[in-house]
C-alpha cells in the first residue's frame, strides 16, 4: 500500500491600517494579548479523530514454492502466510459508533480495529467502501454508548486563506495537529479519485495522516485528508483533502444501509474545453464541460441536453471543467432536478436535468471459475449504472471486468478492471453467460478481442 498522505490549511487574516515601519512597538499589555491558541478548538476536535489500523493476509511469493515437483519432493504443505499492515486515520461522525476514512486505508483489509483519541481500541466492520471518492465508512464493533463527533461544515464556503487545522497520525508516532491555509480550491487536476475538486493545503502532512480530519475555526470538518504531492514522500506543502459536502454524501448512504454510493445520473459524457475548441466556439478562454455524447433514455437526453452543448454551470455554480461539473452533480441531492445554463450555438439555454439513479438491471455479475485466461475475473453486463461507475461508453457491446483475485490467471494473463471483452475465438459475447460458457471449453488457442481505454485490442493465447 502505498504511504497515506495528508493536508492541514491555516490562514491568518491581519487588518494593517497603517505601513508597518510606522506601526507602534509595545509590550503586551495583558496575558490575553500573549496567550493566542487553538487550543480550544484542538480540545473540541481530537476526540472525534481516530487512528485506523487494517490488516490481510498475503500468501508467500516465493517462486520455489509455486513449484509442485519442488512442494511433492521436499514436503513443503502450501505457502506460509504474512500479515501485511497499514496505518491511517479517521473521524467519528455518527455518535453510534460510524467512522469514515479512505478506502485506500482499509482496501483488502481482512481485519480492520480503530483506535480512540483516549487509547480505547475496537474492532470494526467495513460498512460501505467508495473507490470513486477513495472514502470508506466502517462501524465500530459490540457497543453501545455514545461517541464524540464533527459536524460538516458546508465546503462551499471556504475561501483560499482561510485557516485550517489537520489532525491525524502521522508515521504512527500518535494524534498530531497541524496548520496552515487553504491553498487552493477546485484541484481537479489531481488524478488521484474520479471525483477531482479537492482543497490544497501548505499544511505539513505525512504517511499516516490519511482519513484524518481537516477542520476550520469553528471545530466542523471542511474535508477528509487523503495525498500529499512529495518528491521524497514527506510533506512538501502541497495536499489534498476530499471536500466535506462530498464526504457527507458517502456517510449519508452508509447511514441509509446501502452498501454502495447512490448518485444521480446524467447520462452524457462530457469533454474539456480545449483552447483550440475555445476559439472554434468563439470563447473568450477555454472553460466549461462540453458534451461529447448523449445516452439514449438518460436524463440529460430527456432533459433536453443536445451534443456539442457546453455546460457553463449547475444550481449557480461556474463550471470552469468535466471534473467540476461531475463534483457538483455527485453531490446534488437525489430526487427534484437540477437546474444547468449552456451555451448552444452562442446563445444561452436554461434546462432542468431530474436527479436519478443509473438503472442497474440484467448485471448478472459472477466470477469465472472454469479452467481458462478468465478464471478468476468478475465479469458484468454493461447496465446503465456500470457504464457510469466505470466511465465507460454505454454503446459498447460486451461485458466488463469488473474485479480481479489476487494471483489469479485473469490477473496473471493481464487483464484489467475495466477491459470489455467483445469476443473470443470469433464469438460474439453479448452477455455474462456467454463468457462462462465459452470458458468452459479447451481450445488451443485463445483469440480474445477487447477494448480498453475506448481502443481495441486483439490478443491471442494458448490453450
Amino acid at each position: 500500500m502505498n504511504p497515506i498522505r495528508t493536508l492541514t490549511i491555516l490562514c491568518l487574516s491581519l487588518a494593517v491600517t497603517t505601513p508597518l515601519a510606522a506601526q507602534e512597538r509595545r509590550l503586551p499589555s495583558s496575558q490575553a494579548e500573549i496567550r493566542l491558541s487553538y487550543a480550544p478548538i484542538v480540545q473540541h476536535v481530537q476526540p472525534a479523530v481516530v487512528n485506523v489500523y487494517a490488516a490481510k493476509v498475503v500468501q508467500n511469493r516465493n517462486p520455489l514454492l509455486e513449484d509442485p515437483i519442488f512442494r511433492r519432493f521436499f514436503g513443503v504443505p502450501g505457502q506460509p502466510e504474512q500479515i501485511q499492515r497499514s496505518l491511517g486515520s479517521g473521524v467519528m461522525v455518527d455518535a453510534s459508533g460510524l467512522v469514515v476514512t479512505n478506502n485506500h486505508v482499509i482496501e483488502g483489509a481482512d481485519q480492520v480495529k480503530v483506535a480512540l483519541a483516549d487509547k480505547r481500541e475496537f474492532e470494526a466492520e467495513i460498512v460501505l467502501k467508495d473507490s470513486r471518492t477513495d472514502l470508506a465508512v466502517l462501524r465500530l464493533k459490540d457497543t453501545k454508548e455514545k461517541f464524540p463527533t464533527l459536524d460538516f461544515a458546508n465546503s462551499d464556503d471556504l475561501m483560499v486563506g482561510d485557516l485550517v487545522m489537520a489532525v491525524g497520525n502521522p508515521f504512527g508516532v500518535g494524534q498530531t495537529v497541524t496548520h496552515g491555509i487553504v491553498s487552493a480550491l477546485a484541484r481537479t487536476q489531481v488524478g488521484i479519485t474520479d471525483y477531482q475538486f479537492f482543497i490544497q493545503t501548505d499544511a505539513a502532512i505525512n504517511p499516516g495522516n490519511s482519513g484524518g480530519a481537516l477542520v476550520d475555526m469553528t471545530g466542523k470538518l471542511v474535508g477528509i485528508n487523503t495525498a500529499i504531492f512529495s518528491r521524497s514522500g514527506g510533506s512538501q506543502g502541497i495536499g489534498f483533502a476530499i471536500p466535506a459536502n462530498m464526504v457527507r454524501v458517502v456517510v449519508a448512504s452508509a447511514k441509509s444501509g446501502g452498501k454502495a454510493v447512490k448518485r444521480p445520473w446524467l447520462g452524457a459524457r462530457l469533454q474539456a474545453v480545449t483552447p483550440e475548441i475555445a476559439e472554434t466556439l468563439g470563447l473568450k478562454r477555454p472553460g466549461g464541460a462540453l458534451v461529447a455524447s448523449v445516452t439514449k433514455g438518460s436524463p440529460a437526453e430527456r432533459a433536453g441536453l443536445k451534443l456539442s452543448d457546453l455546460i457553463v454551470s449547475i444550481d449557480g455554480f461556474a463550471i470552469d471543467d468535466p471534473n467540476a461539473f461531475d463534483y457538483r452533480f455527485a453531490t446534488r441531492p437525489l430526487g427534484g432536478a437540477a437546474q444547468i445554463d449552456v451555451q448552444r450555438n452562442g446563445k444561452p439555454v436554461k434546462l432542468s436535468i431530474p436527479l436519478e439513479t443509473a438503472p442497474d438491471t440484467g448485471r448478472d455479475e459472477m466470477v469465472i471459475t472454469s479452467r481458462s485466461p478468465f478464471k478468476g475475473a468478475k465479469v458484468a453486463n454493461i447496465s446503465p449504472a456500470i457504464a457510469d461507475e466505470m466511465r465507460l461508453d454505454p454503446s459498447v457491446e460486451g461485458v466488463v471486468v469488473t474485479d480481479l483475485a489476487d494471483d489469479s490467471t485473469a490477473a496473471n494473463v493481464g487483464f484489467q478492471k475495466g477491459d470489455i471483452i467483445v469476443a473470443v475465438n470469433n464469438s460474439r459475447i453479448a452477455k455474462t453467460s456467454d463468457l462462462e460458457r465459452i470458458a468452459g471449453q479447451s481450445p488451443r488457442l485463445w483469440r480474445i478481442m477487447l477494448v480498453r481505454g475506448g481502443q481495441q485490442i486483439q490478443v491471442t493465447l494458448g490453450g
